[in-house]
């Protein structure tokens, strides 16, 4: 694709988000990806008058959305959200960073589990778990476990621990990271970008095709500049322009 035909890509997809439209951007080369980044950055941060951070947990993905983010807006902030379950490396990692904001939430991780529940296999699986112990085999949620939800929904492997002795919940991540980041939300009057890609999991991929990389509309507004990319780019990023990167990923060996 030449970068006429990426650059007028780019703009098409502020209005139209198609599972075409993502594949196309997913071909783009690292170059055109990057400047696509860009803009949707900029397009971010001039709607709301630079009243903008970086959700930045300290991974690889964060870093790089840091890195492109501050190459045009130097003085954006980064918020960090210290749940107590990082590894030490990823905290002495941010803390090289400059202008980062931490966060704590009010819970600590013994504290959710015993009065919510574990979060297990993943945050969509621990809540139709949580809803049938809770509501019984009437409720929807039974539907994924007994065969009648095949599709993306289809749980029955995961069946099993509806009758375990302990309580199973999705409550972790929305106590732990959304709320401290929503509170953080209202009080400063800011909106974050967050470095989420949509070839991580269905429902980002899903969330994309309804609001784009920027959700100007949502009930808390959020950018993901980086939907469009994958792993490999943002490993091939850190290593073609040699960002430093948390010391827990080892290095990145380039075949």
């Amino acid at each position: 694709m030449t970068d006429q035909e990426a650059f007028e890509l780019i703009f098409a997809c502020n209005k139209i988000h198609t599972k075409e439209q993502l594949k196309l951007l997913q071909s783009l080369t690292l170059e055109q990806k990057i400047q696509a980044t860009k803009i949707r950055i900029d397009e971010w941060y001039n709607h709301w008058n630079g009243q903008v951070y970086v959700s930045f947990s300290g991974g690889k993905d964060s870093t790089v959305l840091l890195d492109i983010a501050r190459q045009s807006h130097p003085d954006i902030e980064a918020v960090y959200i210290d749940t107590g379950l990082e590894y030490p490396e990823i905290r002495d990692f941010v803390k090289t960073k400059k202008n980062v904001t931490w966060l704590k939430p009010k819970l600590s991780f013994y504290e959710v589990i015993k009065k919510y529940g574990y979060p297990l296999i993943s945050k969509s699986v621990s809540r139709q778990i949580h809803d049938v112990k809770k509501l019984g085999k009437n409720c929807y949620a039974w539907k994924c476990f007994n065969g009648e939800k095949t599709d993306f929904y289809d749980m029955r492997k995961w069946k099993f621990l509806i009758d375990s002795p302990f309580k199973i919940s999705d409550q972790c991540c929305n106590i732990m990271k959304k709320e401290p980041a929503h509170l953080y939300d209202k009080q400063s009057g800011k909106h974050p970008m967050v470095a989420t890609m949509t070839d991580e999991s269905k429902q980002r991929k899903n969330k994309w095709l309804k609001t784009g990389c920027n959700g100007f509309n949502l009930k808390n507004p959020q950018s993901n500049p980086m939907s469009f990319w994958t792993e490999q780019d943002v490993l091939q990023y850190l290593i073609t322009y040699k960002i430093p990167y948390a010391s827990v990923y080892g290095n990145i060996i380039c075949n």
